[in-house]
C-alpha cells in the first residue's frame, strides 16, 4: 500500500519536467525566427534608400552647359507642377529647368518667378543634398539673370526668404553646400546695388547664429566694397560704422576680418577730403556719432590697418 502512492507521484515529476520543457521549447523557436528575421531585414532595407547613393546619381550642371529649350513657352506650363512633384529627382530635373529659363527665357520664367522663388526656399530646407545644392545653384543663376528685380517681391517677402535660407546654408557644415551657398551670396552682391541691398542685409549681423552673422558680414563688406564715396555718404557713414561694431569683436575670425573692411571703407570715404590732420578728424567724428565703447572699437581697428 505505501509503494503505490510511490508509484502514483512518479508520472507527476516527469510531467512538470515535460511542462518545464514545453514552456523553453517555444521560447527558443519564437528567438530564432524572429532574430533572424530582423538580421536579414536589417541587412536589406538600408541598401535601396539611402540618400548618399541616390544623391550620387544626380549630376550637378555648370551653368555654361545648360542650353535653352526649343519650345520655352510649352515647357513652362509644368515647371510649377514639376517642383512640387513628391519624387525628388524630377524636382531636381525641375529646378535644372529654372536654371535653363533664368540663363536662355528670363522673360517668360518672369511671370511665375515669385512663386518658383517659394518653391525654392523650401527645396533648400529638404535634407536631401541633390536638392539643397541644386537649390542654391538655381538662385545663383536667378541672381544673375534678374537681379534687382527680385526685390520687387514685397508681398510674399520671397527674396527675404531666399537671402535668409542662403545664410543660413552658407554657415553649414557641409562643406560642398555652404561653398555653393557662399558662390550665391556672392552673385547676389554682384548683381544687386548695395544700397537697396544693404539695407536688406543690415538685420542680421545681430543674428542669434554667428555664424549668418559672419556671412551676412561678408556680404556686407563685398558690397560696401563696390560703392563710391558719394554712395557710403548717401547710406550713412555712421549707419555703416554701427553695422560694422558689432563684428568686430564676434568669435568668428571672418566676421571680424569683414568688419574691419568696412570700417576701412568708411574711413577713406570720411578723409577723402580732410587735407589737414584727417587722422584727429577721424578720432572726433568717431567720438561725438558713436558710443565711447563702439568709437574706442573702431578707431582702433583703423589703426591696426
Amino acid at each position: 500500500m505505501a509503494l503505490r502512492p510511490i508509484d502514483n507521484a512518479l508520472p507527476t515529476t516527469p510531467e512538470r519536467q515535460k511542462k518545464q520543457a514545453k514552456l523553453s521549447i517555444p521560447i527558443q523557436t519564437q528567438k530564432k525566427p524572429s532574430d533572424f528575421g530582423v538580421n536579414e531585414e536589417n541587412k536589406a532595407s538600408p541598401l535601396p534608400p539611402p540618400p548618399p547613393p541616390a544623391d550620387a546619381s544626380v549630376d550637378y550642371i555648370s551653368s555654361e552647359k545648360l542650353k535653352p529649350f526649343e519650345d520655352p513657352e510649352s515647357k513652362i506650363q509644368g515647371l510649377v507642377e514639376g517642383l512640387e512633384s513628391k519624387d525628388w529627382v524630377k524636382v531636381c530635373e525641375s529646378l535644372n529647368d529654372v536654371r535653363r529659363f533664368s540663363l536662355h527665357h528670363s522673360t517668360v520664367l518672369l511671370p511665375t518667378l515669385e512663386k518658383v522663388m517659394l518653391i525654392l526656399v523650401k527645396a533648400m530646407n529638404n535634407p536631401r543634398s541633390a536638392l539643397c545644392k541644386t537649390s542654391i545653384m538655381a538662385a545663383s543663376d536667378i541672381f544673375n539673370a534678374f537681379g534687382e528685380k527680385l526685390l520687387d517681391f514685397t508681398d510674399s517677402g520671397a527674396f527675404d526668404r531666399l537671402l535668409l535660407q542662403l545664410l543660413l546654408k552658407a554657415s553649414q557644415d557641409k562643406k560642398f553646400v555652404c561653398e555653393e551657398a557662399d558662390k550665391s551670396l556672392k552673385s547676389m552682391v554682384n548683381t544687386i546695388a548695395p544700397l537697396p541691398l544693404l539695407n536688406k542685409l543690415s538685420g542680421y549681423v545681430n543674428h542669434g547664429n554667428l555664424r549668418v552673422r559672419a556671412k551676412a558680414a561678408v556680404s556686407i563688406s563685398n558690397s560696401v566694397s563696390k560703392m563710391g564715396v558719394d554712395e557710403i555718404k548717401e547710406f550713412g557713414l555712421v549707419k555703416l560704422l554701427q553695422m560694422a561694431t558689432g563684428s568686430l569683436n564676434d568669435r568668428l575670425p571672418e566676421a571680424r576680418e569683414a568688419a574691419r573692411s568696412i570700417v576701412f571703407s568708411v574711413y577713406k570715404a570720411f578723409t577723402e577730403n580732410e587735407d589737414e590732420n584727417p587722422g584727429e578728424a577721424w578720432q572726433s567724428f568717431c567720438q561725438s556719432s558713436l558710443s565711447p565703447i563702439q568709437a574706442q572699437s573702431i578707431i582702433k581697428a583703423v589703426g591696426s590697418q
